[in-house]
């Protein structure tokens, strides 16, 4: 496989599709589009941890409520590769409004409030990179995807 289909993008499930069963199908859309699952855990995430996550939103009004949003369950915690997965990681997701996000797309198809909106996408290759660290300190596991040949050219 090239490097370019070796792209890794971070996807975290929130606790409201947690909460609302979501994660077989969430997982299910990237296994069928053809990415490669190559981590994944249930976390309760603490304060801290999440503060680190979305550190870069400190000082706004909205922070201390997505913090208490994001401590308030557990959120799935996956790392997935193949061909351009940050952004198109993000293209599934949909906006960050649902309102806003076209029939199809994960936020499109499943959620109306931008407090709650299902799933967390790494926006740029070096934020996944920060993420991916983040959240897998123990690393990610590597093995030959038997699928790669009928997704890739």
């Amino acid at each position: 496989m090239s490097n370019k289909n070796a792209e890794r993008t971070y996807i975290m499930v929130k606790p409201d599709g947690v909460q609302r069963g979501l994660v077989g199908d969430i997982i299910g859309r990237f296994e069928k589009r053809g990415f490669k699952l190559i981590a994944l855990k249930l976390v309760h995430a603490t304060r801290e941890h999440l503060e680190d996550h979305y550190g870069d939103l400190k000082g706004k009004p909205f922070f201390p409520g997505l913090i208490n949003y994001m401590a308030s369950g557990p959120v799935v915690a996956m790392v997935w590769e193949g061909l351009d997965a940050v952004k198109t990681g993000r293209s599934m997701l949909g906006a960050t409004n649902p309102l806003a996000s076209a029939p199809g797309t994960i936020r499109g198809d499943y959620a109306l409030a931008v407090g709650r909106n299902i799933c967390h996408g790494s926006d740029s290759v070096e934020n996944a990179e920060k993420e991916i660290k983040l959240w897998f300190p123990e690393g990610i596991v590597q093995y030959s995807h038997d699928l790669a040949p009928w997704i890739f050219e």
